[in-house]
C-alpha cells in the first residue's frame, strides 16, 4: 500500500505530498493522520524553515471522499462524530499556526476541503489550468476545515457567500484576480516558482518568522489594543534574538545575513 503522505525535504523546505492520486487526493484518515504527523514535527524541527503542500497529479486535492460519505451515511451517534469531525479539523489549525510559513502548491482541482486546506496555508500559488470550488453545498453541505473561517478573510464577505452559495467552478487567473491566491503560474513553471518562494522564507530569521505569524494571526480576530500589546512583546522578543542581532550586523557591514532561526 503506498504513503498516503509522501516527505521530502528540498533544502529547509519540507514539502507534502497527499497521495491518494486515484481518488484526487480525496481526504481519508490515513491522510489526515499523514499531514498532522507531518505538520506537528515539522514545527518542532529546527532543520525545516517553511512546509509547501501538494497533491500528486493530477490534483490537489478534491476533499472530502464522497463515496466514504455515501458508505457512512447511515445513522450515526451524532456526539461521536461531532468529535471526530473536531479532531479531523485540526489538520487547519496546524496549516494556519504552525510557527513555520506554509505555502500550497495547488497543482490541480482544489475543493471542498481541499480548498480549506489551501485557504489555511500562509501563501498559495497555483497551476494556471488548476480549478477550483467551494463545492460543498452541491453535497448538502455548509462547509468544513474552516472554509467558512477563512474564505472571507481571503476574498471579502459578499465574494466568499457568492462562491459558497453557488459552488461555481472557477480557474487559476480567476483566484488571483479576486485575491483567493497569490498568483496563477504557469504549469510547467508551478513547481520551481513555489520553490524558490518557499526557499527564501526558509531561510529567513525563523524565530521572527513565527512571532510574525502570530500577530498576524492574533490580528484576524483580536481587538486593536490587544493586539498592539502582542506586537510589542513580540517585537521585544525578536530585538533579543540571535538573527535580528545578526542582521544588524550584516546591515552595517553591507552583506547579506545568516539566519540560525533564534
Amino acid at each position: 500500500m503506498e504513503q498516503p503522505v509522501i516527505r521530502r525535504t528540498e533544502g529547509r523546505v519540507l514539502v507534502l505530498t497527499m497521495n491518494r492520486p486515484e481518488r484526487r487526493n480525496a481526504l481519508s484518515p490515513e491522510l489526515e493522520a499523514g499531514l498532522k504527523a507531518a505538520l506537528i514535527e515539522a514545527d518542532r524541527d529546527e532543520a525545516i524553515g517553511a512546509v509547501v503542500l501538494t497533491g500528486a497529479a493530477p490534483a490537489f486535492c478534491a476533499g472530502g471522499d464522497v463515496k466514504r460519505m455515501a458508505d457512512a451515511a447511515a445513522d450515526f451517534n451524532v456526539d461521536e462524530r461531532l468529535a471526530q469531525m473536531i479532531e479531523r479539523v485540526e489538520l487547519s489549525r496546524l496549516l494556519h499556526e504552525i510557527g513555520k510559513p506554509t505555502i500550497a502548491m495547488i497543482n490541480g482541482p482544489a475543493a471542498g476541503a481541499g480548498l480549506s486546506l489551501a485557504l489555511a496555508c500562509d501563501i498559495r500559488l497555483a497551476a494556471r489550468s488548476a480549478g477550483f470550488s467551494t463545492a460543498f453545498i452541491k453535497v448538502g453541505l455548509a462547509g468544513d476545515f474552516g472554509m467558512n473561517y477563512f474564505l472571507p478573510r481571503a476574498v471579502g464577505s459578499a465574494r466568499a457567500r457568492e462562491l459558497m452559495l453557488t459552488a461555481r467552478s472557477f480557474k487559476a487567473d480567476e483566484a488571483e484576480r479576486i485575491g483567493l491566491i497569490l498568483r496563477a503560474v504557469d504549469d510547467e513553471a508551478l513547481e520551481s516558482e513555489t520553490l524558490a518562494l518557499a526557499t527564501t522564507l526558509a531561510n529567513g530569521p525563523g524565530l521572527g518568522n513565527r512571532l510574525l505569524k502570530q500577530n498576524l494571526n492574533a490580528a484576524e480576530h483580536g481587538d486593536f489594543a490587544t493586539v498592539i500589546a502582542a506586537e510589542c512583546r513580540h517585537h521585544m522578543t525578536a530585538l533579543q534574538s540571535a538573527d535580528h542581532k545578526e542582521a544588524a550586523r550584516a546591515f552595517a557591514e553591507k552583506r547579506p545575513p545568516t539566519f540560525i532561526g533564534r
